[in-house]
């Protein structure tokens, strides 16, 4: 199945809304290698399986340990003493039938690199990720590194020189009604005054249907130079026709070409660091060279520094000082550098989601071509979970316990395990976003004490198309409530998890089971919907009884996340109308000019003969 060229639309088919069918054919054709499974290798690897590459080789030398079990969902307490690559082999081949998976036991070397388009490290050494960088850059070959540490963590990409990115962003070409062309040098094209061309200096576009000067409609693609929000100039006008009425102006995408340094080089680059938090510029730049002196610290040590030692925090500051006499930093954040040196040897499911997320969608770039890649940096941290009395905190409660918990124990303490191990969550939806959550509640060990509890609810049941994204789910299972298989799988992750599996609807007509006292007896809600209503519904309901709501959501290769705590954010509902897209009556009346009016149009009829006159009709009755 892996070899035919034909693609699994069943299958893939909410992929292809997104990735289209040439980027899907070019993933098709990829062989990618992902050393290291632990936590964050098998989330990398279980997502680029899921993409749909040619084929996907684990390697990892190491045995599966007890603080292993806090992040890597494949491997059990069986598997404790085993190779973990191989222990993680049955139940990645499961996800999906199209992809090759292989283990490879044995040590990296350029003879085992030379055989992948793509190459991503975890949990390796710097000398490795330059030494690898350096091969990888020569031979054409895209090469991510990866790495989180605690609360930490870094993404890096390599994909060569003369990479070519054939869409930028994934959109749809914009597509404009012209209002008036100028006959001048350079011509001046105005759009209908409804709607921002959204264009860029540089752009090129193609016209059509412009009558009076149809000159326009032959040539090929213009490049544009933004003159406002509603109108661009074009080229020379001056020699063509007068220009009468119409017309439609589209653009055209143009493929671009990226070159990137090889790590080696780049490590000593801070301009190729993106931000994502403006209020963390210090901080991100104090990790760059803080991960680079934890490399140091392992090589001379022969080992990560001890949870919560200020010795070892001290010998790393000195370290990331001397590096910076080099790097020349204005600022060196050192609080959280002594917080990173704390819980550096931390290895966290949520951070481990998250990177891998990450890196997975970095993969599908260096094998699709479809969306611009990262260039070349990324540092994130979640440095506020901690308490901010961090240093008052005793080191005997973050030592090691022989439990699966014990890389999260070592960042958060023995009392705040308990504290997960008490909750009582309720989590609405067993989806694509709903699997993610629970792997990560069952892996933190939410629930999972003697008082701690999970009810999820989902009335759906498992079609093939959710096979591609919703990974608790298998073939066999096709036709099953998601809730009880979702359960059901989370629960050979972690034996200890308390977890019930409802098949209701969460609306009005549930509130006699989802009662007052229902929610009175829990901690917080997880809400992992797919539609808005309910949305507001469950934030209504939770506001009401004072409990905390996450919340989160996708679309196409953009996501959200937001959480509701009462009276101190935000909340998610009521239901707020989008006015600023709102189309005018007058439009959608006398003059419905683009494809969305006639839409709106018709649905407008639909409602008013099929929705509003039988509602009418009920009401007088």
């Amino acid at each position: 199945m892996a070899r035919t060229n034909e693609i699994d639309e069943g299958f893939y088919s909410r992929q292809l809304y997104v990735l289209g069918h040439e980027a899907m054919h070019r993933m098709g054709r990829a062989e990618v290698l992902i050393a290291g499974m632990k936590g964050l290798g098998v989330e990398i690897a279980k997502n680029v399986i899921l993409s749909g590459v040619k084929s996907v080789t684990v390697q990892d030398e190491g045995q599966a340990e007890w603080s292993d079990l806090s992040s890597q969902f494949f491997l059990k307490e069986a598997d404790l003493g085993q190779n973990r690559a191989t222990g993680s082999l049955p139940q990645l081949s499961a996800l999906n039938p199209h992809v090759l998976v292989s283990a490879h036991t044995g040590p990296l070397n350029e003879d085992l690199l030379q055989k992948y388009q793509v190459v991503v490290l975890t949990d390796s050494s710097l000398d490795d990720q330059k030494r690898f960088g350096d091969f990888c850059h020569t031979r054409g070959i895209k090469f991510i590194v990866t790495d989180t540490k605690g609360l930490c963590g870094q993404l890096f990409c390599d994909f060569g020189e003369g990479f070519e990115v054939l869409d930028q962003d994934g959109e749809m070409p914009a597509s404009l009604m012209i209002d008036r062309i100028t006959k001048d040098n350079p011509g001046v094209v105005i759009c209908a005054d409804d709607q921002k061309h959204g264009l860029f200096d540089g752009s090129k576009v193609i016209f059509s249907e412009v009558q009076g000067m149809t000159e326009l409609n032959s040539i090929g693609p213009v490049e544009i130079k933004v003159c406002g929000q509603h109108s661009f100039s074009i080229c020379d006008t001056s020699s063509f026709s007068e220009y009468e009425r119409g017309g439609v102006v589209t653009e055209v995408k143009q493929p671009l070409v990226l070159d990137f340094k090889p790590l080696s080089e780049a490590v000593n680059d801070h301009q190729l660091l993106i931000m994502n938090d403006y209020g963390k510029i210090a901080r991100h730049n104090t990790l760059h060279l803080a991960f680079q002196a934890l490399h140091g610290f392992v090589k001379k040590e022969q080992r990560l520094p001890q949870s919560w030692s200020q010795s070892d925090a001290d010998l790393l500051l000195n370290m990331v000082k001397e590096l910076n006499l080099v790097a020349k930093l204005e600022e060196v954040d050192e609080a959280a550098l002594r917080s990173f040196c704390f819980t550096a040897r931390g290895d966290l499911a949520p951070m481990n989601a998250f990177f891998g997320g990450l890196a997975a969608q970095e993969v599908i770039k260096a094998c699709s071509g479809k969306f611009t890649p990262l260039q070349q940096w990324l540092y994130f941290d979640a440095l506020e979970c901690l308490p901010e009395d961090g240093g008052c905190l005793k080191e005997s409660l973050f030592s090691p316990k022989g439990s699966r918990y014990d890389a999260q124990i070592v960042v958060f303490g023995s009392e705040f395990q308990q504290k997960l191990l008490r909750q009582k969550y309720f989590l609405v939806g067993a989806g694509a976003i709903g699997c993610e959550l629970l792997k990560n509640f069952a892996l933190i060990g939410l629930g999972a004490g003697d008082e701690g509890h999970i009810t999820v609810t989902d009335m759906d049941f498992i079609e093939r198309s959710n096979l591609n994204r919703q990974f608790l789910f298998r073939s066999k299972d096709i036709g099953k409530p998601k809730s009880e298989v979702a359960a059901k799988a989370v629960a050979e992750m972690n034996p200890q998890i308390k977890i019930t599996a409802h098949q209701n609807r969460l609306d009005p007509d549930s509130e006699g089971l989802y009662d007052y006292s229902f929610f009175m007896g829990l901690d917080g809600v997880a809400a992992a919907l797919d539609n808005v209503e309910a949305r507001v519904y469950l934030d209504k309901r939770c506001v009401q009884h004072q409990k905390p709501m996450l919340e989160g959501g996708t679309l196409g290769s953009k996501g959200h996340t937001l959480v509701v705590v009462p009276h101190l954010t935000e909340s998610y509902g009521p239901a707020k109308s989008s006015s600023g897209n709102a189309i005018p009556l007058c439009t959608l009346k006398n003059f419905p000019h683009r494809i969305e009016h006639t839409l709106q149009w018709a649905r407008d009829q639909f409602e008013g003969l099929f929705k509003q006159t039988p509602e009418n009709v009920n009401l007088f009755l």
